[in-house]
């Protein structure tokens, strides 16, 4: 068997068409006839119902595409594996990263860990939090870092880092050093609050928010950058995780306003695991060092 046939039989699955199948891979019509009869040949199965020009799978072959699929993957992954070795990776490390944190100092971490370690391969993928533990559990990662807490017994959970949470909102147009400081019960009562752009702590934190101020107006974002840019435009304000505006406050786009009246969450971050292994645990222990 080649990986041709399963390559085209993946696609006409997908085109239903043997013509466009050929266009999508620049082989001839004939070629992908050719491919498909083979492999019906290897595994003793047809796999299409010709109906003119449009084709469908047979049950067999509806059965058969998973395996085609897996196959390929396997390929892949074989010839990413040596042409990281080709170009002087010796070990590879798949992180997976919820989009708050990546929007934190994290990436030039990560940055000064690869200046260091030059024979580590560091793949990046953006998952929300509540993926993550499915994600670390199905081995499409090696480690995750999340907003949430694991409790599955399957998964390693360890305490990254804690980070204060703030108020905060679009700069007034005041001088810094004469103008007053910005009131927390006329920010709240004059903007509405941005919700739920961290996963861990919003439920708690607007039961205590409401308890204060119960005809306080509200939106859900649900991403922090999204957060960030409505507030720059004046369309609310939030509480977000110092680390995630840090930037902001230094510049004097965000101000950080000061609250009095209600206690505020720490916003936490987890790095989960399904294996201890060296690599995973040195990685950690690196990124421990920096506050974020």
């Amino acid at each position: 068997m080649e990986f041709s046939w399963l390559n085209t039989f993946i696609t006409a699955a997908e085109c239903e068409n043997f013509r466009r199948t050929a266009e999508i891979l620049y082989i001839s019509q004939p070629t992908v006839t050719v491919h498909i009869q083979l492999l019906e040949k290897e595994i003793g199965s047809i796999l299409f119902q010709r109906d003119g020009k449009r084709i469908k799978l047979t049950e067999e072959g509806k059965r058969y595409l998973a395996h085609a699929k897996e196959l390929i993957k396997v390929y892949q992954r074989g010839l990413e594996d040596m042409k990281s070795l080709s170009q002087g990776y010796s070990s590879k490390l798949s992180i997976a990263i919820s989009p708050l944190i990546a929007d934190t100092i994290l990436p030039a971490v990560i940055k000064r860990y690869l200046s260091k370690n030059p024979d580590v391969e560091i793949n990046v993928k953006i998952i929300e939090s509540n993926d993550m533990e499915k994600s670390v559990l199905n081995e499409e990662v090696d480690l995750g870092l999340s907003c949430l807490n694991s409790t599955n017994h399957d998964l390693s959970c360890r305490p990254l880092y804690q980070d204060k949470v703030v108020l905060v909102s679009a700069h007034d147009g005041r001088d810094f050093e004469s103008g007053p400081p910005l009131d927390e019960e006329e920010v709240l009562n004059n903007n509405y609050l941005l919700t739920h752009n961290h996963p861990g702590y919003w439920d708690l934190l607007l039961k205590r928010i409401k308890s204060v101020y119960p005809s306080l107006r509200m939106m859900k974002v649900s991403q922090v950058h999204i957060t960030k840019r409505f507030i720059r435009e004046g369309l609310g304000v939030s509480f977000l995780p110092i680390s995630t505006v840090r930037r902001e406050l230094l510049e004097g786009s965000l101000l950080e306003v000061n609250c009095h009246s209600i206690s505020l969450p720490d916003a936490n971050t987890y790095a989960i695991m399904k294996y201890e292994h060296s690599r995973q645990n040195e990685f950690l222990d690196f990124i421990s060092k920096f506050r974020f």
